[in-house]
């Protein structure tokens, strides 16, 4: 069933088309990813749809009786309202009636028993409706997004719980067409695999625009790249769309190049003197004027970042019995830990756990309780912050990168413009003239991210820098990282983005416990499930019906079983195998010292063999203690 139906659709602001005469259809089922470089209108896009903005020209159709319900990338809220008042602020009839039940029981708990009836009435038109589940789906939701304080003022509340509160009210809100704007955004990892799950297991249509390529991948059916005012459809999640992206994109150079080399030809006939006299020759003139204008000068929107940093010594960063607290919560405890200069390490934990405290106790934003940060003379620290710093909306683009240099040393003893920086960052000559204030919030990021570069750091530090920045310049953030020659500390919960460039992971593990691990971020969600499975053993071990089975074990004679004295016999050599192929596998690693996917698979391969290696060592613990114990009986 088609939903929506949008055709020749336009939106500019000023001279530039953001939207060029597109058209698009949405139906039952659709999953959609829409995705683009940041300030080509995506954003405008969705509001078009969701009827908050007019286009300049063109229709959109939607289908009778239908309902959409919109997440915004800033959503509005009033900070008196409560965390469930917010969340039942639609105006369906469903919601307007669980949100006058919500208040009507409010009154009822702070003591005034005149609503009693009114109470009643209510739960029999929800009993009638059969709406109780929408009431507990939503604190079920909240829960699952790490909001548990249902009654709590919005004004007390952090910015990304407010967003998690204001996609709970979304999700729960009955409609044929859920939009939501960059969802992700200021949630930890846990919390996006679960929305994923719900979204999957979710009926009616979504359309959505995020960064994310592994949450792409995993929910989208069909991916929708805006690009030059244009619309591209592709069918399939995110990885399909990459396949087909390339095949297009090979088969309009193929058509690009017939049409340049007929050009030259044509041009060379020009060129040698070609009179408008006959109808023949006009004819020819004709068609050399139309291929000049459908060739197209290839103008690769990538970001190029070279990368340019100062002279790192010997000493980098040494971080010694590090302690912050806030309040009674611990956020780092004893931490210790020397920056090597090859070091790219993810700093993974619940939000609000501390990760962006270590951060700022390293930069020197705030001071550590216990403990020092002894850094090296030559460290230049380039922070890339969760919050973008403070941008004057009044000055022009190219001014606030002048403010930094008018020229930037290269490595190779050239230097490049302010002006050129920021080409290579995509901003147009046209765009650098604009004023901060008119950017969208991901080319104020991209800004802000040049604005670091420029500085020519040689320790990189980013808390979240995957938030509100597109696909292409992640991806050309990624190639920038793998050459830069200093080490790089980064808060993420992109999963792709921490897979790509990290080689160990420290992991927030409650109380102010920081736990390495080696790696990216799938080797550690590896290693997290090992550690899991033993817990669970020993848990198993040591519950009740274990125990009373040991206790019963107790009054049998004391032997080896003929499993166990076929495994005591083994066991010296199965630990001298497994200890010899961890020698072999570290021996490999270092034959492949930069080849990144063969090391992360070495990696696996030998945290595999030590997770065996210590069930082994357990196990020779217990038949030898067990042996000893045969041979005293037998004395």
């Amino acid at each position: 069933m088609n939903l929506i139906t949008i055709e020749d659709l336009t939106k500019g602001y000023s001279e530039k088309n953001l939207i060029d005469n597109i058209s698009l259809n949405i139906n039952e089922g659709d999953k959609i990813g829409l995705i683009g470089v940041n300030g080509t209108g995506k954003s405008t896009l969705l509001k078009i749809i969701v009827g908050l903005e007019y286009a300049d020209s063109g229709n959109v159709s939607k289908a009778s009786n239908f309902r959409i319900e919109y997440l915004s990338q800033n959503p509005e809220f009033n900070l008196e309202s409560t965390v469930l008042e917010h969340v039942f602020k639609g105006n369906t009839p469903e919601i307007k009636l669980i949100r006058k039940y919500e208040e009507t029981l409010q009154k009822m708990t702070d003591g005034d028993t005149s609503y009693n009836d009114k109470l009643l009435e209510l739960q029999v038109k929800i009993d009638n409706l059969n709406l109780w589940n929408i009431e507990s789906e939503a604190k079920t939701i909240l829960t699952k997004l790490k909001i548990t304080n249902f009654n709590a003022k919005l004004g007390i509340l952090s910015g990304g719980q407010r967003k998690r509160i204001a996609l709970a009210s979304a999700l729960i809100t009955p409609c044929d067409l859920l939009v939501l704007d960059e969802p992700t955004n200021h949630m930890d990892s846990e919390s996006i695999v679960w929305l994923e799950e719900y979204l999957n297991s979710r009926k009616g249509a979504l359309l959505m625009i995020t960064h994310d390529r592994y949450f792409l991948d995993r929910v989208t059916n069909k991916i929708i790249e805006l690009y030059n005012g244009k619309i591209y459809s592709y069918e399939g999640n995110y990885s399909v769309y990459i396949e087909k992206k390339i095949e297009r994109e090979n088969l309009e150079a193929a058509v690009q190049s017939k049409k340049y080399n007929l050009f030259k030809k044509e041009l060379a006939w020009i060129k040698r003197g070609a009179k408008a006299r006959t109808t023949k020759q006009k004819a020819r003139i004709q068609r050399f004027e139309k291929l000049k204008d459908q060739i197209i000068v290839s103008k690769d929107q990538n970001l190029e970042l070279t990368p340019i940093s100062s002279r790192l010594g010997k000493k980098i960063i040494e971080i010694k019995n590090l302690s912050k607290s806030f309040d009674s919560i611990q956020c780092i405890k004893d931490f210790n830990y020397t920056l090597l200069r090859d070091d790219r390490i993810g700093i993974v934990g619940p939000n609000g756990s501390g990760k962006s405290t270590l951060m700022k106790i390293i930069n020197g934003d705030i001071k550590a309780d216990e403990g020092e940060i002894d850094i090296g003379e030559t460290v230049k620290i380039g922070f890339f912050s969760q919050e973008n710093h403070y941008m004057d909306e009044n000055i022009r683009v190219i001014d606030y990168i002048k403010e930094i240099g008018e020229y930037l040393p290269l490595p190779n003893g050239d230097s490049i413009s302010a002006s050129k920086m920021l080409e290579r960052f995509l901003f147009s000559p046209d765009l650098q003239y604009n004023l901060i204030g008119k950017l969208s919030g991901g080319e104020r990021r991209r800004l802000y991210l040049l604005s670091i570069l420029m500085t020519a750091p040689n320790v990189l530090l980013f808390d979240e820098p995957t938030n509100d920045l597109d696909i292409t310049t992640l991806r050309i953030l990624e190639d920038f990282l793998d050459d830069f020659n200093g080490p790089v500390i980064v808060i993420s919960h992109d999963r792709y983005f921490l897979d790509r460039i990290c080689e160990k992971i420290f992991s927030y593990e409650g109380s102010g416990k920081i736990v390495r691990y080696n790696g990216n971020y799938s080797d550690y969600l590896s290693s997290c499930q090992q550690k899991k499975i033993l817990i669970d053993k020993n848990k198993d071990e040591n519950s009740p019906k274990k125990i009373e089975h040991k206790r019963k074990n107790k009054d049998r004679p004391l032997k080896f079983t003929f499993k166990e004295q076929k495994e005591f016999s083994e066991i010296d050599r199965i630990i001298d195998e497994l200890e010899t192929k961890i020698k072999t596998i570290e021996k490999t690693m270092e034959q492949y010292p930069s080849d990144f996917v063969k090391i992360q698979e070495l990696l696996t391969e030998k945290e595999g063999v030590e997770v065996l290696l210590e069930e082994k060592y357990e196990r020779w613990t217990y038949l030898n203690e067990l042996a000893e114990k045969i041979d005293e009986l037998k004395k």
